[in-house]
């Protein structure tokens, strides 16, 4: 067969709605500046679906480095990959700085968080090793996994009692094969909100003798006292072997990183193809990293202002009966009951008639007859926008238990 008649006969488990999806379930346009409000075919909306945890993205002091940065070194510096051409001081601070600040001996930038943790995997486990994962762990973990021709155990999410029974198996195949163990979860995960359980994992290491890395995403400057992440949040930091963050939430930016023992993140350094291969993360970025970590340490009054959004929209939702599951991070998912066809008008009219805009999750991400609305506060919201869209929820929650939803009320776009 060819292989592209094979692709057009099947679209995938997205493309096939891509029809009546693309453009607004799929693939929207929020276009003006970054801000909570922000303009979604013709019309403002109140976004609650952007990365932009600290409210860094428009940061005056932000925009003046980017600015300034792009002035002086253009987007193309330094040309080439770090090994060959694209290595610079900057590079070197900016690790340095992330090294300290995560309590680790060292740190590697990556060009992609995505790309970065996917490399990770591929990077540190051979053939005689043996993973095991948290169930729920993002996809950037999973494809990385595919990657490794050595034995995986997935685990149950945050099932700790499961993850032993993982661990004993994992164990004696890597004791008889010569290899060794590594977990991975997530610090905070992004669809439910909830923490993965870092502390009973850590508290495990003694006894499986195997190493731990932690994707914390989410957690990188939102979670902990300092905004150091989970591991900190948790008390547990010592005990994460490899921590990885990326720069696309608190810090509205591309790129990511991996701290750990110099000589673990030196080896990673040499030997990680996706950077090795790959041309170095512009200068703009690295120096606007700098900035936002500069920020980041310095003004603890952008993740306090964070959390009191978080604590307002997420008590208030749950006064009025909302499900938020387990979350215990800014990421606040709103459980609903109904079909995926009462979920699509549901959404469209959350957006079109009370100017709300935020993620929908359903079936097969979620079980069936299960909606998820996933809303992202960040430090530039307001009060006012909790307070209004706590009422534009109710308002939508009557409706789908009044059965409103069923008939279809979405025109063709």
């Amino acid at each position: 067969m060819d292989v592209f008649e094979k692709v057009k006969g099947n679209k995938g488990p997205l493309g096939q709605y891509a029809k009546e999806a693309d453009g607004y379930f799929v693939f929207p346009k929020l276009e003006g500046e970054i801000k909570p409000r922000m303009m979604f075919r013709g019309k403002e909306v109140l976004a609650w679906s952007l990365n932009n945890y600290l409210g860094l993205a428009n940061h005056p002091e932000v925009r003046k480095t980017d600015a300034q940065a792009a002035a002086d070194w253009g987007l193309g510096y330094p040309m080439g990959a770090r090994a060959m051409s694209g290595h610079t001081r900057n590079h070197e601070i900016l690790e340095e700085q992330l090294a300290q600040f995560e309590k680790k001996e060292s740190c590697y930038l990556l060009n992609y968080g995505y790309q970065g943790m996917v490399s990770i995997i591929d990077t540190i486990l051979d053939r005689k090793d043996v993973v095991v994962y948290d169930s729920e762990a993002h996809a950037c973990i999973i494809d990385g996994l595919r990657m490794h021709i050595g034995k995986r155990f997935v685990y149950p999410h945050n099932d700790i009692e499961n993850l032993e029974k993982q661990l004993n198996r994992a164990v004696k195949i890597a004791n008889e094969a010569g290899g060794g163990v590594l977990v991975i979860t997530e610090g905070v995960f992004g669809m439910s909100g909830d923490l993965g359980k870092l502390k009973e994992i850590v508290a495990l290491k003694e006894k499986y003798q195997f190493r731990f890395l932690v994707d914390d995403a989410h957690g990188f400057g939102t979670m902990g006292d300092t905004g150091a992440g989970t591991g900190e949040h948790l008390g547990v930091q010592d005990g994460i072997d490899l921590y990885f963050g990326t720069f696309a939430k608190s810090m509205a930016l591309i790129g990511g990183f991996v701290c750990g023992e110099a000589e673990v993140i030196s080896y990673l350094k040499y030997s990680m193809r996706s950077q090795i291969f790959a041309k170095s993360l512009p200068m703009p970025c690295v120096i606007g990293a700098i900035k936002r970590l500069e920020l980041l340490r310095t003004q603890p009054e952008l993740k306090h202002q964070l959390w009191k959004i978080v604590t307002a929209l997420q008590s208030g939702l749950k006064a009025k009966g909302f499900n938020l599951g387990n979350t215990e991070s800014p990421v606040t998912p709103v459980y609903l009951n109904g079909t995926t066809p009462e979920a699509s008008n549901l959404v469209f009219d959350l957006r079109e008639n009370y100017g709300v805009f935020c993620s929908m999750v359903v079936y097969p991400v979620v079980p069936k007859d299960v909606i998820m609305l996933r809303l992202i506060p960040t430090a530039v919201h307001t009060l006012e926008d909790v307070e209004y869209t706590i009422h534009a929820f109710s308002q939508i929650a009557g409706k789908l238990r009044n059965r409103e939803y069923d008939r279809n009320i979405i025109p063709a776009f």
